[in-house]
C-alpha cells in the first residue's frame, strides 16, 4: 500500500486520496521498475520525495501537459492530504553554519551603524561569490588573502573613525560610465544644470585638499562636443567653489590644455562632504535646428557627443593635515572627552556591545585595552575590527543538546537584522534580546513592524531584491550599438530604479506581494517613459504614474531591467526569459542543461525566420526537448519586448508570436494573460519569494524539510491579503528562522 516513510513515523491511512490518482495517471512512468525521475509512486515514499511530489503537483507539472489529468478537485485534495501528513511530521530546523562571514554589503552598513561612517568598500574588499541565488551564504572562511583586506579595510575605517591625519595625501578619483548621456540634468545633480557627476565623499582629515576636473575626449585625444562655449561649476556641498569657461581651443592649441587649469586648491573640514562637477544649462531659446542634436543619446560606439562631457573628478590630499573636529562618526564615538583609560574603557564598551551584537565582559575589553596602551583609540577599533567576533555571526551548539535547539535571543536578534537591515542589531532589539523578551507575545512581531519601517529596510530593495530579480546583473548589459543606438547609462540605471522603485513601494506601503505583478502603476521620468512610449511624463524625477492596458506595462514582468538582463546583446532569448519565470516566479527551475548542447542557430541572411522558429528546430533535437518544453512556451509569452523592453509587434516583419502554455496547461497570448495565468494560483508565486526570502534570512539554501515552514508562512499571509509584513513576520516566526539543528 502507498504511504509515506517520515523519521520514526510511517503513515498510510492518510494516504488513500493520491492512491487512486497515483495508480490512474502517475504510476506508468513512477514505477519501482522504470522509476523515471528517480521517484517510484508504487511504493512508500520518503518525506523528501513526497515533498518533490507536492512541488509537481502544485504547479500542475505532472502528469505532462498532453497526457491524461485529473480534474482540478482530485489536484487539491491530493495536495490538501499529502501536505497534511508532511506537516504533521516532527519539524526539521535544518543547520546554519556555525561561522558565517559577514559579506562586503553586511560589513559596510554594519560599519556604518556602529561608526556613523559610510565607507564605499567596494574598492577595499572583493565581491562574495552568489549561491542559492544570494551572496550571504557561502561566506563560512576567511582565507589569508581576504583576511589581508579585511585589516586594510579596518586600519582605513579606524582612521577615518577616529580622526587621525593620513601618513601621506592620498587620492580618490570616480569616473563617469562611457555611455552616460550627459546632455541633460541627471539624477541627482541640481536643476538648471547638464551632465557632470555628483560624489560622497569623506575627508580624512581638516586639511587642503585640490580637487580636479577632467573631460571626455576622443580617441585622438580631443575633447568631445567643444563646438560652442560653455559653463562647469564645481560646487562642495552644493556652494560653488569654481566656475570655469570651457571653449574651443584657438588655431593649433592643443586640447590637452582645454581642461588644465580645471583644479581648486582649499581647505575642507574632515568628515563627509557632497562634491558635485556639472555644467550650466545652456538657454532652451535656440532655433530648432540647434537644439535638435543636445536631445540625442549619447553612446560611445554610435554617435559622438554635441556637448563636452564630465569624465572624472579626483580629489588629492589631505595637505598639512590636522586631526577633524566632530564629525558624525566622531560624535557617535567619543562619548567622554578625557584621554584616560577609563574613558577609552567606557567607548569601547559601548562600540563592542554594538560590534559583539551581545553583552560585554571584562574578557572581552582585555585585548582592545592592550593595543589602547600601544597606539591609542585609533589601535583599539582595529582591533574591534579585525575579530572573530565582529567579522562573523556565530551560533554554537548547546552543551548537552542532541538535536533541534531554539537559538538564543541574542542570535535570533542578529539573525533579524541581517535578514531586515543586512547590518547589526541596534539597542532597542539589544536590549530585548538581553532581557529575553523576544518571544514574548506581540514583542517580536513589534519589532518587525519598527524596523520594516526603519530607512534600514531598504536593504531588501537594494540587497534582497536586487539579487532575487538580477538587477545587479544590469550593470554587465551592453546591448549591440548598432541595433540598438538609444541604449545608453542613463536608460540602464532608469530600468533599475523603476524596479527598485516599485519594491519598495510594496514594502513601504506593506501592499500585497502580488502586486510586484499585478500593479496597474509604475514609477517613471521622461527618459524611460520615452522608451516605453508613454506620453505626458516630463522631467529627470521620477514619480508614480499610473497606466492603462494600452502601455502593456505594469508588474515585474513588463518591467525593462527583468526584459534586458534576460536577453542577449543582439536579440530576445525566450529561453533565458522562460527559466527566469519559472525560477523566480513560479519556484520550479529546470534542470541545469546537458553536456554539449548545440548553439541556437543563427538567423538566416537570405529569409526572415523567426526566433520561435529557430527554437523550434532546436528543440527538436531529443537532448533538449525535456527541458525546452518547459522553458520555451513560458518564455514565448515575452517575446513582445524586444531585447531592450520596448512593445514590438513584428519581429522579422513577421507578426510576433507571444502564446505559450504554463506547466499546468494554462494557455495565454502575451505578457498580460501570462500574468493572469500565474495570479490564477497566486500561491505558487508567494511560495516562490517565501523560498527566496527565507534563504536570504538564514543564509543557506532552503531544503524539502523546509516546505511545511514556506507553506505555513503561505497560508498566514493569505489571510492578511499576502501583505509583505505578512509574509516577513510569518518567516520570522517559522521554525528554520528560530530554531537549529545540531551537527
Amino acid at each position: 500500500m502507498l504511504g509515506f516513510v517520515f523519521p520514526l513515523l510511517v503513515v498510510a491511512a492518510a494516504a488513500q486520496p493520491q492512491v487512486a490518482m497515483f495508480r490512474n495517471y502517475c504510476t506508468g512512468c513512477h514505477n519501482a521498475k522504470s522509476a523515471a525521475g528517480g521517484v517510484a509512486l508504487d511504493k512508500e515514499l520518503t518525506s523528501d520525495v513526497a515533498e518533490r511530489v507536492v512541488r509537481k503537483l502544485r504547479t500542475r507539472q505532472m502528469p505532462p501537459a498532453g497526457l491524461p489529468r485529473p480534474q482540478e478537485p482530485v489536484y487539491e485534495a491530493v495536495v490538501a492530504s499529502m501536505t497534511g501528513t508532511l506537516d504533521r511530521a516532527k519539524a526539521d530546523p535544518g543547520r546554519t553554519d556555525t561561522f558565517r562571514r559577514l559579506n562586503r554589503t553586511e560589513y559596510r552598513n554594519a560599519v556604518r551603524d556602529l561608526l556613523d561612517l559610510d565607507v564605499d568598500v567596494s574598492s577595499l574588499l572583493p565581491a562574495d561569490e552568489s549561491s542559492h541565488g544570494f551572496d550571504n551564504v557561502t561566506v563560512g572562511e576567511l582565507s589569508p588573502t581576504l583576511l589581508e583586506k579585511y585589516l586594510a579595510a579596518a586600519s582605513k575605517i579606524s582612521r577615518l573613525a577616529v580622526g587621525v591625519p593620513p601618513n601621506a595625501a592620498g587620492g580618490h578619483t570616480v569616473f563617469t560610465k562611457p555611455d552616460l548621456t550627459q546632455e541633460g540634468q541627471l539624477d541627482g545633480l541640481p536643476l538648471g544644470s547638464r551632465g557632470g557627476v555628483t560624489t560622497p565623499y569623506n575627508f580624512p582629515a581638516d586639511g587642503e585638499y585640490e580637487i580636479q576636473v577632467r573631460l571626455w575626449r576622443d580617441r585622438d585625444e580631443r575633447v568631445e562636443g567643444l563646438l560652442d562655449p560653455h559653463e562647469l561649476e564645481l560646487a562642495l556641498d552644493g556652494e560653488r567653489l569654481k566656475l570655469w569657461g570651457v571653449r574651443r581651443p584657438q588655431g593649433t592649441e592643443p586640447h590637452h590644455l582645454v581642461d588644465k587649469d580645471f583644479n581648486v586648491r582649499l581647505a575642507v573640514k574632515g568628515g563627509p562632504h557632497d562634491i558635485t562637477a556639472t555644467f550650466l544649462k545652456r538657454s532652451g531659446a535656440l532655433p530648432e535646428s540647434e537644439r535638435q542634436p543636445y536631445q540625442a543619446r549619447f553612446n560611445a560606439d554610435r554617435h559622438p557627443r554635441a556637448q563636452p562631457a564630465v569624465y572624472s573628478v579626483s580629489i588629492l590630499g589631505p595637505y598639512n593635515a590636522s586631526g577633524p573636529t566632530q564629525t558624525p562618526s566622531q560624535k557617535r564615538l567619543l562619548v567622554c572627552a578625557e584621554k584616560t583609560g577609563a574613558c577609552a574603557k567606557r567607548i569601547l564598551r559601548t562600540v563592542l556591545q554594538r560590534a559583539y551584537r551581545r553583552p560585554v565582559t571584562e574578557a572581552d575589553l582585555s585585548q582592545p585595552m592592550r593595543f589602547y596602551s600601544q597606539g591609542g583609540l585609533e589601535m583599539a577599533l582595529r582591533a574591534v575590527l579585525t575579530s572573530p567576533q565582529f567579522l562573523f555571526r556565530i551560533e554554537r551548539d548547546p552543551a548537552g543538546v542532541n538535536g533541534p535547539y531554539w537559538i538564543s535571543d541574542l542570535e535570533l536578534a542578529t539573525r533579524l537584522s541581517f535578514f531586515l537591515w543586512s547590518s547589526i542589531p541596534d539597542e532597542a532589539l539589544l536590549a530585548a534580546a538581553e532581557r529575553k523578551t523576544l518571544r514574548q507575545p506581540g514583542v517580536l512581531a513589534q519589532h518587525v513592524r519598527r524596523m520594516l519601517k526603519d530607512r534600514r529596510a531598504s536593504a531588501l530593495v537594494d540587497n534582497f531584491a536586487s539579487q532575487w530579480l538580477y538587477l545587479r546583473n544590469l550593470d554587465a548589459v551592453s546591448p549591440d550599438p548598432r541595433q540598438f543606438p538609444d541604449f545608453d547609462d542613463n536608460l540602464r540605471q532608469a530600468f533599475r530604479r523603476e524596479t527598485e522603485m516599485l519594491v519598495d513601494d510594496v514594502i513601504r506601503s506593506d501592499r500585497s506581494v502580488l502586486d510586484l505583478l499585478r500593479a496597474n502603476y509604475t514609477f517613471l521620468n521622461e527618459r524611460l517613459a520615452k522608451h516605453y512610449g508613454i506620453p505626458g511624463v516630463y522631467g529627470n524625477r521620477f514619480r508614480r504614474v499610473d497606466l492603462d492596458p494600452s502601455t502593456h506595462r505594469g508588474g515585474l514582468l513588463s518591467h525593462g531591467s527583468v526584459l534586458t538582463v534576460t536577453s542577449y546583446s543582439t536579440r530576445t532569448s525566450p529561453v533565458i526569459r522562460g527559466k527566469w519565470v519559472l525560477a523566480n516566479i513560479l519556484g520550479t527551475p529546470p534542470p541545469p542543461p546537458p553536456a554539449q548542447v548545440p548553439p541556437l542557430k543563427e538567423r538566416s541572411a537570405t529569409k526572415a525566420v523567426t526566433l520561435r522558429d529557430r527554437v523550434a528546430e532546436h528543440r527538436a533535437n531529443p537532448a533538449c526537448a525535456g527541458c525546452h518544453n518547459l522553458i520555451d512556451p513560458v518564455g514565448f509569452a515575452l517575446e513582445n519586448y524586444d531585447a531592450v523592453g520596448r512593445w514590438r509587434s513584428q519581429e522579422e516583419g513577421v507578426d510576433v508570436d507571444a502564446t505559450g502554455q504554463l506547466p499546468d496547461g494554462s494557455r495565454f497570448d502575451g505578457a498580460a494573460q501570462l500574468q493572469q495565468a500565474v495570479l490564477k494560483r497566486p500561491e505558487n508565486f508567494v511560495s516562490t519569494l517565501a523560498e527566496k526570502l527565507l534563504t536570504y534570512a538564514l543564509g543557506r539554501g532552503v531544503e524539502n524539510f523546509d516546505a511545511p515552514a514556506v507553506r505555513r508562512a503561505v497560508r498566514e499571509s493569505q489571510t492578511k491579503d499576502f501583505r509583505f509584513s505578512a509574509l516577513v513576520q510569518a518567516i520570522v516566526e517559522s521554525t528554520p528562522f528560530q530554531m537549529r539543528r545540531t551537527s
